[in-house]
């Protein structure tokens, strides 16, 4: 088997590992939270950015009146691959002249979409626009191919998502005299933007939060047996695990923090469940029809400017087609990604806290395995008291 075979069926495999174990713990969450009271328009022109292995975006498409339009990308070709045979197995999209018309594409979102200006009625990103380096731009990107009017949906995890493992981690950091990798896991925690940056984010992006508009948040927990059944599942192994790895250093440095944070987790939960927040996370708002002007009693007129509301959601409420002939526009030719059972960033000041480890390759990852979960294997003698 040649290296490039490999290496598709590795791509592979992670898309089956995401969609059978991490999306009905993690993105499926996300996405409930993306479409409340989410509806799409009329004949309605749909972007779904970063649409990973298709939810939400089987549920947009359900929605989607006939005559509508539905473009989803990822940077993903395996990813693509299960949304599109999802959909082709939904049968008939539609009764009318067009029906309901979806196209996948493998594009990435960055350095920035592809696609025109003012084009799409509705433009959503389930979990995608944390992995971007900045928050606002992407926003702006999104909120720049919305038509005016058009609104902006986007998911992502919220400042105080993991705090119980990062409250843990920082403890044995401290214990141990570990203050370079104390520097880098406040980096990592940073990552997480607050309500109040999301805030910031959505305004500066020039999206109008209105009446049902703003961040909601809701929140769930993620609940693991053991320490050993936290850091093999596949939501945090294929997800925050490459960089909390990061965060301890290399080789022995971060074989002997995994073990002290092994030993924390055993000591103080013991047979209990150890439990993790999620804060979920929704970016909503709609791009002005036009400018907002407004004049004073002496005739001056300045722009007036609407942030976003604040809303807090409760956690209660609880074949392809890759010919495009339908007369609608289309963006430019070039255009061209855990199982745990719960109930129910490349900024430069952050740059080391990019993982070399996150891939496939068990050969690549075998001296990087946490060895501390080995079962049988006794506490280091260099770590002994």
């Amino acid at each position: 088997m040649t290296i490039q075979a490999r290496s598709i069926r590795k791509v592979e495999r992670l898309a089956r590992i995401y969609d059978d174990q991490i999306a009905p713990c993690w993105g499926t969450r996300f996405g409930r939270l993306l479409l409340r009271n989410l509806a799409v328009p009329e004949r309605g022109q749909v972007l779904d950015v970063s649409c990973g292995t298709g939810d939400p975006t089987i549920e947009i498409l359900r929605r989607m009146t006939d005559g509508s339009r539905l473009i989803a990308i990822d940077e993903s070709s395996a990813m693509i691959d299960v949304v599109r045979r999802k959909v082709a197995a939904l049968g008939p999209l539609g009764n009318g002249p067009l029906g309901k018309q979806v196209f996948f594409r493998t594009e990435s979102a960055l350095p920035r979409l592809s696609f025109a200006d003012d084009v799409y009625d509705l433009v959503v990103c389930n979990l995608g626009v944390g992995d971007m380096p900045c928050i606002e731009s992407a926003l702006r990107d999104f909120a720049r191919v919305a038509k005016p009017g058009g609104e902006v949906r986007c998911t992502l995890p919220l400042a105080g998502t993991f705090d119980e493992f990062h409250d843990l981690y920082r403890e044995v950091l401290i214990k141990h005299d570990k203050h370079d990798a104390l520097d880098r896991l406040e980096l990592h925690i940073a990552r997480y933007p607050s309500f109040d940056q999301a805030e910031r984010c959505l305004a500066a992006a020039g999206l109008t939060g209105g009446a049902e508009g703003g961040i909601a948040v809701e929140q769930f927990s993620l609940l693991f047996r053991s320490a050993r059944e936290l850091f093999f599942a596949p939501v945090i192994e294929y997800g925050p695990l490459a960089d909390w790895k990061a965060v301890a250093g290399g080789g022995q440095d971060m074989q002997d923090v995994f073990w002290y944070i092994k030993e924390a987790i055993d000591a103080y939960f013991g047979a209990r469940p150890f439990h993790v927040t999620v804060r979920a996370g929704l970016f909503s708002g709609r791009k002005p029809e036009r400018p907002v002007v407004a004049r004073t009693d002496t005739g001056d007129a300045f722009d007036v400017v609407t942030t976003p509301v604040r809303l807090v959601v409760d956690p209660e409420d609880d074949s392809p087609f890759d010919h495009i002939d339908t007369g609608l526009p289309w963006p430019p030719q070039d255009v061209a990604e855990g199982s745990v059972r719960a109930p129910d960033r490349d900024d430069p000041s952050i740059e080391e806290l990019a993982s070399s480890e996150y891939t496939l390759d068990e050969e690549a990852r075998a001296d990087q395995e946490l060895d501390a979960f080995i079962d049988g294997r006794k506490r280091p003698y260099h770590l002994t008291d």
